[in-house]
């Protein structure tokens, strides 16, 4: 019998958008509704494109978003995403991924500001390969929902790695003292990804099973 690799984690947390579900496309078509909606700073389609090497913070500053608006543009997109579930896919790969992560003995779980209802929607079959959800992440919040996912799953940080697309995945891991995998094929560009210091750059969904599953 062949036996499975053991590795350093038992526990990664996912963000969904732009890191297990392909709604760049979505997001895309409804940028431009939503600085209407909220009077934001107008923005091109080809300046949409150079704020992907942009941080959360700078991205805010660009387009003139205040904090106190934050709570209120989050929510009409989490209600806006459920109505366009059914027209948001995974990425290729990704439920052989999870499988795969779980016979490594790696839970997956997912963190997201996305609503759970619209998550499990997309996901379909595979969400019985998600042990642990906390959705409807603020902003700035996904730290607190990192530490929390892994305490209830009873995982250490040390053993835990947390997933994502974009600048603030990378940040709120290292504020929540979990290492840090970023995604080269989501939101934000794998340049600025790489600036900001993940533990793990991974460049393709077959590339981050393989490493997760040989890294000890």
């Amino acid at each position: 019998m062949t036996s499975l690799p053991t590795t350093r984690y038992r526990l990664a947390i996912f963000d969904f958008d732009g890191t297990l579900a392909d709604s760049l496309p979505w997001f895309r078509a409804s940028f431009q509704d939503t600085i209407t909606r909220f009077g934001l700073t107008p923005t091109t389609s080809d300046e949409l494109e150079s704020m992907r090497g942009l941080s959360a913070r700078q991205m805010m500053a660009r387009l003139g978003v205040s904090m106190w608006q934050l709570p209120a543009i989050a929510n009409d997109m989490r209600k806006r995403k459920l109505a366009a579930a059914s027209e948001i896919s995974l990425f290729d790969g990704v439920p052989a991924m999870l499988s795969d992560l779980q016979q490594f003995g790696i839970k997956a779980a997912i963190v997201s500001s996305d609503s759970e209802a619209s998550i499990r929607q997309v996901l379909g079959p595979a969400t019985a390969l998600i042990a642990g959800f906390d959705c409807g992440a603020a902003v700035f919040g996904k730290h607190r929902k990192f530490r929390r996912v892994a305490r209830r799953l009873g995982i250490k940080p040390a053993e835990t790695i947390c997933i994502g697309d974009e600048i603030r995945d990378i940040e709120a891991a290292k504020t929540a003292e979990m290492d840090s995998g970023a995604v080269a094929w989501g939101f934000a560009l794998p340049t600025a990804l790489q600036a900001a210091g993940p533990t793990h750059l991974f460049n393709s969904i077959e590339e981050m099973t393989e490493r997760l599953a040989s890294m000890k």
